[in-house]
């Protein structure tokens, strides 16, 4: 029976297989992550991660949403595989991994804190004010309130990503007060279909569009994040077109093994 290991990155929690025989993809059916997902049924994660061998880059993600379904990029899953790499004995301190998005740099610092690099960014939309559309990785629909932990979550989460045009692929919402000294984020993710703790990939598009939203000129940025399961921060440099050498760093935690 296989072994898994439960982690968590500020809350987003996931279920990990060390595949390095890369034996396990061939077995997964989209009914057996998602049983195993189950909050109620299962072991209960936001995703479920393979962590597989690759002859050009220290190890491959490969990343299920809670639904069973192949995803988009997961911030928080990457940063967390990153820990699972070290602790099953990849003693180093910098990573280069293969996730389905592309290659990411990643470094592990002290307590757990892992950064990982995530992908430039160029196109930012506003379709109303104080709303703004970009994909950091997965999609990303920014709405700034006054009090992102006032807002009903689910409910007005659901109802943009079920809105025309984002109802077919869907789109993580997230609600975000403050501003570049310190935001707040709240996130209803898409295939989950519920609230998570955190989103990496929400709140790297969080950070961009607090940036984007007073229009500074070129420039670094440190954003610090706070989301319902933890403490983030995403740092970046704007040239004023393209963000780049964009970085999400937090915590990340072994929560524990067991056997399916």
């Amino acid at each position: 029976m296989p072994t898994f290991h439960k982690y968590h990155g500020a809350g987003n929690d996931f279920i990990l297989f060390d595949d390095r025989s890369n034996t396990m993809l061939e077995t997964l059916t989209q009914e057996t992550i998602a049983g195993w997902c189950s909050r109620r049924l299962g072991i209960g994660a936001d995703g479920l991660m393979l962590l597989r061998s690759h002859p050009d880059y220290d190890f491959e993600m490969i990343y299920y949403n809670a639904d069973g379904a192949p995803s988009s990029m997961c911030g928080n899953g990457g940063r967390c595989i990153v820990r699972f790499a070290y602790d099953l004995g990849m003693q180093q301190t910098s990573f280069h991994f293969l996730a389905v998005d592309g290659p990411h740099r990643a470094r592990l610092e002290a307590n757990g804190i892992v950064a990982l690099e995530m992908n430039d960014v160029a196109a930012v939309h506003c379709p109303k004010p104080e709303a703004f559309v970009l994909d950091t990785g997965s999609p990303h629909y920014i709405a700034f309130v006054a009090d992102a932990g006032a807002v009903d979550v689910v409910e007005q989460g659901r109802a943009i990503r079920q809105s025309p045009p984002y109802a077919t692929e869907g789109i993580n919402v997230n609600f975000v007060s403050g501003g570049l000294q310190g935001l707040t984020i709240a996130t209803y993710e898409r295939r989950v279909e519920d609230e998570t703790l955190a989103c990496g990939t929400g709140v790297t598009a969080a950070a961009i569009a607090a940036v984007q939203r007073v229009k500074p000129t070129q420039g670094t940025f440190s954003v610090p994040v706070a989301a319902k399961g933890g403490q983030l921060r995403v740092d970046g440099y704007y040239d004023g077109t393209v963000f780049k050498d964009l970085w999400l760093v937090g915590p990340t935690a072994l929560v524990y093994r067991g056997i399916v």
